[in-house]
């Protein structure tokens, strides 16, 4: 098959195509003919030699595909060869053919193209797994979302608002506000115009939000802090600009905040397969009706996987990054 699978790290340029062994699926795992992959920050960093990859993990990157099962071990229950499905991967998505255990496969929603299918995933096991299982967010809670235009926070405004939050986003220029509010953002900040902590105080009269979903890190956490309600909740989930910061303990003490985090990539199988039933459960209904829609920004060809993470690096786009995989 043909494969991305850059020999070292470096540049996008190390991003070519060649040839590798179709992988073997074993235990409970499929082999996936892929349709499409996306394109996420891990892989950059991976890329870059910054983001270490979980034991066995394969050293082609991508971590979500669609595509059409073409093998399945003898222990696999569900699913059969010939049916279509969304996964999500250790790594090895940027290429023909990838293996994913059966727990981690989710339907091709019927209505949806092979890169709104592949653009599922991560950024929905991700939210899902941080706003409503380890956030809690409630109907009637107020949600701050930075990185409104990037695949996570495309996501985060769907789902919070279809479970009754208000959502108030940040996001890098008026055209990303825009977009943000489009797909129901209550409140959309312009980061580079105004002071995101003074505007969530002005919009919420004082009261703050109850979650903040951050993946910026860094001096971002204890303006954060300020910006949430006692008993609020700050989820980090990456750490675009630093991994320590500074805490004022006496207000997470005084408001009784509650501050966690987590990875998906090196979650046990069980855990991610927990994660896809309640995906499959509470989520895709939303899917099919329309209430929560895939947001693809741009579609490239494998063969151009270099020019996909320059986008991506620019930090431009809004909604999720694909590789269609060229057959």
């Amino acid at each position: 098959m043909r494969a991305i699978d850059p020999a070292g790290p470096g540049g996008p340029e190390v991003l070519e195509l060649v040839d590798r062994p179709v992988p073997a699926p074993r235990d409970s795992q499929l082999l996936i003919r892929v349709a499409a992959a996306g394109v996420n920050r891990p892989d950059v960093l991976q890329r870059l030699g910054k983001y270490p990859m979980p034991p066995g993990a394969p050293t082609i990157p991508g971590l979500e595909v669609s595509g059409e099962v073409v093998l399945a071990q003898p222990s696999v229950e569900r699913w059969r060869v010939g049916d279509r499905v969304t996964a999500l991967l250790p790594g090895g998505g940027y290429a023909e053919y990838a293996v994913a255990d059966e727990q981690c496969c989710l339907p091709w929603p019927a209505d949806l193209s092979a890169a709104e299918a592949a653009g599922l995933p991560e950024t929905f096991f991700t939210v899902w797994a941080n706003v409503f299982e380890r956030g809690a967010l409630r109907a009637g809670e107020r949600i701050l979302v930075h990185g409104g235009s990037s695949g996570i926070g495309v996501t985060a405004i769907q789902l919070a608002k279809a479970f009754g939050a208000e959502v108030l986003v940040t996001a890098g220029n008026p055209d990303k506000c825009a977009a943000a509010r489009a797909l129901g953002a209550d409140h959309a900040i312009d980061y580079r115009a105004s002071d995101f902590e003074a505007e969530v105080q002005r919009i919420t009269g004082g009261e703050g939000v109850e979650v903040v979903l951050d993946m910026i890190g860094g001096d971002y956490v204890p303006r954060n802090l300020r910006c949430l309600s006692r008993f609020g909740r700050h989820l980090s989930i990456a750490t675009q600009r630093g991994r320590t910061t500074e805490l004022d303990l006496g207000l997470v003490m005084a408001r009784e905040l509650r501050l966690t985090g987590g990875l998906l990539r090196p979650q046990p199988v069980a855990v991610k397969g927990r994660i896809a039933r309640a995906l499959e459960r509470e989520v895709w209904p939303l899917i099919a009706n329309g209430s929560v829609r895939a947001v693809v920004d741009s579609i490239y060809p494998l063969a151009e996987a270099a020019d996909a993470h320059r986008r991506m690096e620019a930090g431009e786009h809004v909604g999720k990054i694909i590789l269609v995989a060229a057959k």
